[in-house]
């Protein structure tokens, strides 16, 4: 997805833009080896879908009336906190229960039929060109896998953008090079996500689009429970700090059985299982500080997660994607090739904020490792009381959802009004 966007605003500014592309395209349209989250729930939240229409007018509306569900991402999603629904309310924000295949299909089919947008996919990056001086990236060479096929190829390019995302060997081709390495901050929170498909015997959702217990300290099991279009749906458990979902059946009904609502059990307990179940794991979140370089490469970009991996609960990663490439498009509205340091420093003030609100919620669990400031201790409590209070009052559900969609800032849930409602709550 990162690359997609990306192709999608150099083609503003570029004659040609070419997407090397490591899995075979033809004819996928389901997840992909180069996704391993794919086959999970996933969400573009409302900044993303926001970002999505405006590049590509209209695709929303198309993937709706493919049949795809959507509503309302505080009224028409089933949130739970400690057992407890979040009161549902209007938010004016659109969710659409699409997977991660159907929406990257819907995205790249608009890319690709861009006049000046070529993909070749099946290849692989084997390193970057540059100058002489080694200070100006020129282009890439690849290898295409076709027959056992080790020849490598080389393209010059006026601007290379690594979108790779957790793969990604920019900082190996900067130590070889001869830069720094950027400064990493890790938060190893063991996750796992296991999936299975059902067709469900009777209709859990009503006018829901999904059913979502949300995990917390004091109930660290969770799960997304997305409606899918026809008579399917999927259900991804997740589980932190190595208390993993069992793929198995039996141990997957198990852990279904464990969450503190029932709605997910009482739905798949005697459901037809569709498939076998799948585990993606998720060790810990990643962010690099690219811009605490004082020196990089010009003519090269990272976007993606291949700058910030988030810990995918959350649900950040292709929107933080798309508010990345929009950032880009601003550059290269000035008419020049973007400056590196200067992007770098432009998407780390993108990334501060969901990284404070994944990253200091993650550390609300008290076996994660990690600094704990004044700050990130406060916020956890008062983001506890906010969940708390959301429970009797809506309006709290659709500000939280409006912070969490990254519509609105963090500081939007400390307005007076907000707070007012948020302490004067009853506690229980």
């Amino acid at each position: 997805m990162a690359g997609m966007l990306a192709a999608r605003v150099l083609a503003d500014a570029y004659t040609e833009v070419l997407v090397i592309e490591r899995d075979n395209l033809t004819g996928s349209t389901g997840p992909r080896k180069g996704v391993p989250h794919g086959r999970h729930a996933h969400a573009l939240l409302a900044a993303g879908h926001q970002i999505i229409e405006e590049l590509f007018p209209g695709l929303i509306d198309d993937l709706v009336a493919s049949g795809v569900p959507a509503g309302d991402l505080a009224q028409n999603l089933r949130w739970y906190v400690n057992g407890r629904r979040l009161q549902p309310a209007p938010a004016g924000l659109i969710s659409l229960s699409a997977t991660r295949p159907v929406l990257e299909d819907a995205v790249r089919a608009r890319v690709s039929a861009l006049p000046n947008v070529n993909i070749a996919d099946g290849c692989d990056i084997t390193r970057v060109t540059t100058t002489k001086d080694r200070s100006r990236v020129t282009g890439v060479r690849y290898v295409r896998r076709e027959d056992g096929n080790t020849d490598e190829e080389e393209v010059a390019a006026d601007l290379v953008v690594d979108a790779t995302g957790r793969s990604s060997r920019t900082t190996a081709w900067l130590a070889e090079l001869g830069y720094a390495q950027p400064p990493e901050t890790r938060v190893k929170v063991g996750l796992a996500y296991t999936t299975r498909h059902f067709r469900l015997r009777t209709d859990p959702y009503g006018t829901d689009l999904s059913i979502n217990p949300i995990a917390t300290p004091d109930n660290p099991r969770g799960a997304f429970f997305p409606k899918l279009p026809g008579d399917m749906s999927m259900c991804s458990l997740t589980g932190l700090l190595g208390d993993h979902p069992p793929a198995d059946l039996e141990g997957f009904l198990a852990f279904a059985k464990s969450l503190p609502v029932p709605d997910i059990y009482d739905a798949i307990q005697d459901a037809e299982p569709l498939d076998e179940g799948v585990t993606f794991r998720f060790p810990a979140s990643v962010r690099r500080h690219f811009e605490r370089l004082t020196a990089f490469p010009d003519r090269l970009l990272v976007i993606g997660d291949g700058v910030c991996s988030f810990n995918p609960v959350y649900g950040q990663g292709m929107t933080v994607a798309a508010q990345e490439a929009m950032a880009l498009r601003s550059q290269l509205r000035s008419g020049r090739a973007p400056d590196s340091r200067r992007y770098f420093s432009d998407i780390a003030k993108i990334i501060d904020a969901p990284w404070e609100i994944s990253a200091g919620a993650d550390l609300a669990f008290p076996q994660v490792e990690g600094k704990r400031t004044l700050k990130v201790r406060m916020a956890n409590k008062y983001m506890s009381k906010l969940h708390a209070a959301a429970t009797q009052d809506g309006t709290l559900t659709a500000a939280f959802m409006r912070a969490a969609g990254l519509v609105d800032p963090p500081t939007a849930l400390m307005r007076p009004s907000v707070m007012l409602k948020v302490l004067r709550a009853p506690s229980n």
